[in-house]
């Protein structure tokens, strides 16, 4: 047997390729992507951990004026904490920072506030005079009592004016101190009669010798609020208002409570109208029983007589001479009168004078009466009431709306006068119609979705920021950073070329091409076409990549 002759030919012999290697042997476009996407990962990470270590920021003081707010975000720039600043004078801190900063801030003074108090007294100038002292202080009261007033619910701000006078030393001469307030309500906020009441009697017990009734408030659209309750005809106050719409619910709900058991739920409108009058009025009469009929009872109170008797002197009478100078002789007939001075007696031929006076007092019955109309009194009530018509079903199921009779609606209107009272005297009416009531489909509201709730906002919020950079990381990592990975992982350089002994008779294999670094699939289309052309080579090839040369015999 001669001897082979062996000849060599190139084949691929598997090495390790370093990360530089196979970064140079990828497609230019794929090394772009890849550097580009994990540079845009860094910068998410690094904004992420910005965004973690910043932290949320809340609301540290909101309103703020112009001033307050510039002197508040010095100290903040100061103390090194960090702020932003947001519409209608807020200023907001990191959250976990916002009891620490209130209290520094309120050890320095700030805010001050756009109304200063008393600590205008704090800052009193050496040498000033009397009138600047007492001027400091007005404002300083006038400072407190805004204050007060804003801290009602329905006051946004308040401006308090305090005249007073100065004091001398003549009493008649001094004059009284006076306030005026205007007030800013909020949106759709009122004050009653009572709110209104109280802040007048708070201004008067500031102000010493201050006359609730020399206090007058105003609201923002220039209403006087305070009434001295000399002019009554002014017009319903708020509180006469709420009587008459708490008169009129409460017949109209007598009425629902009355016929809905009859007519069904949602088969009837009423509505009362009441006219209630608040005027005051008082009455005073006195009345005597006259003292006349059988019935008659008199009683004698009191009763004085009076009796006079007076006589002038005798004159002489008789035949002058000694008879008429002797003494009386004695009598000789009894007294007939006792108002007949006797015969020879020295009372006769005398003139006699009596007078005699009785006056009696009689007790005469007296009734004085003292009447005062009560306020809010009824004067008429008018109610109208709408009734649906009846729905009746027949044998087969089938629903109509039938109207009601005449009865029916005559037992109902009776029902109703005697529900609200009814008077044909003073004037009441009571309408009462049968018509069909069209019924509208209504979407019902809907609860408030959870993502319009104030408490879900603020999650949002707080969630936005590093949700959005993740996303963001996410859509980087896909587009950009994955396509590269994939095109490193199957980029290598071609191999240097290695010497194989074969058989002389068998034909030599084919040298294996070079291969690019093309695309993942061009690649594996390329490797499926050397396979199907050439099995051969391609089985030489693994043969040489698992290590197992074996040289072939020749024959003979």
């Amino acid at each position: 047997m001669d001897k082979a002759v062996v000849s060599t030919v190139p084949l691929a012999i598997p090495q390790r390729f370093g990360v530089a290697e196979r970064f140079l042997a990828m497609p230019p476009r794929a090394r772009l992507g890849l550097g580009v996407g994990i540079a845009a990962l860094a910068a998410v990470a690094v904004a992420l951990v910005l965004a973690a270590n910043q932290g949320d920021y809340r609301v540290l003081y909101p309103n703020l004026s112009e001033k307050d707010a510039g002197a508040v975000t010095a100290q903040l720039a100061q103390l090194n904490v960090p702020y932003k600043l947001a519409g209608n004078g807020m200023v907001m801190v990191p959250a976990s920072q916002v009891p620490d900063v209130r209290i520094k801030l309120a050890t320095a003074g700030l805010p001050k506030g756009s109304v200063s108090g008393f600590e205008l007294m704090d800052s009193a100038r050496f040498g000033q005079t009397q009138f600047q002292e007492r001027l400091t202080f007005q404002r300083g009261l006038e400072g407190e009592l805004t204050r007060s007033i804003t801290s009602l619910a329905a006051v946004e701000s308040a401006r308090v004016h305090l005249a007073l006078p100065n004091q001398n030393g003549f009493f008649r001469e001094q004059q009284k101190p006076s306030a005026s307030v205007l007030l800013t309500l909020r949106a759709g906020r009122t004050l009653d009669r009572a709110q209104v009441a109280g802040i007048v009697h708070l201004v008067s017990s500031s102000v010493p010798e201050l006359d609730p009734k020399a206090v007058s408030v105003l609201d923002q659209t220039g209403n006087l609020l305070t009434t001295d309750g000399a002019n009554p005809a002014s017009g319903l106050d708020a509180l006469q208002l709420q009587y008459v719409s708490q008169v009129e619910g409460s017949y109209a709900k007598r009425i629902y409570q009355l016929l809905e058991p009859i007519v069904g739920r949602d088969n009837l409108r009423a509505t009362v109208t009441a006219d209630i009058d608040f005027s005051q009025s008082e009455a005073t009469s006195e009345e005597f029983r006259p003292n006349q009929g059988n019935e008659a009872s008199v009683s004698i109170r009191s009763q004085q007589t009076t009796e006079q008797a007076g006589s002038s002197g005798a004159l002489p009478s008789g035949v002058p001479g000694a008879a008429s100078n002797q003494p009386p002789v004695p009598a000789t007939a009894p007294l007939t009168a006792a108002s007949q001075p006797l015969q020879g007696s020295p009372l006769a031929g005398a003139t006699g004078n009596l007078r005699r006076e009785a006056v009696t007092n009689y007790e005469i019955d007296k009734t004085v009466r003292v009447t005062r109309n009560a306020t809010g009194v009824v004067k008429r009530l008018n109610a109208a009431v709408v009734v649906n018509n009846r729905s009746v079903t027949d044998a087969k199921g089938k629903t109509t709306q039938v109207p009601l009779g005449a009865d029916e609606l005559e037992k109902l209107t009776a029902l109703v006068r005697e529900t609200i009272g009814y008077k044909q005297d003073r004037g009441d009416s009571v309408k009462v119609i049968n018509a069909p009531f069209k019924i509208e489909s209504q979407a019902t509201d809907a609860a408030t979705p959870w993502w319009k709730q104030p408490d879900a906002l603020d999650v949002l919020r707080s969630f936005a920021m590093p949700g959005a950079l993740s996303l963001v990381a996410v859509l980087v990592f896909l587009g950009l950073v994955r396509p590269g990975l994939r095109a490193f992982a199957v980029a290598f350089p071609p191999p240097p070329p290695a010497r194989l002994e074969a058989v002389e008779d068998e034909p030599a294999p084919l040298p294996v091409p070079a291969l690019p670094a093309p695309r993942l699939n061009e690649h594996l289309d390329q490797v499926r076409k050397m396979a199907r052309e050439n099995p051969a080579a391609v089985a030489g090839i693994i043969r040489s990549w698992s290590g197992s040369e074996a040289a072939t015999p020749s024959k003979g």
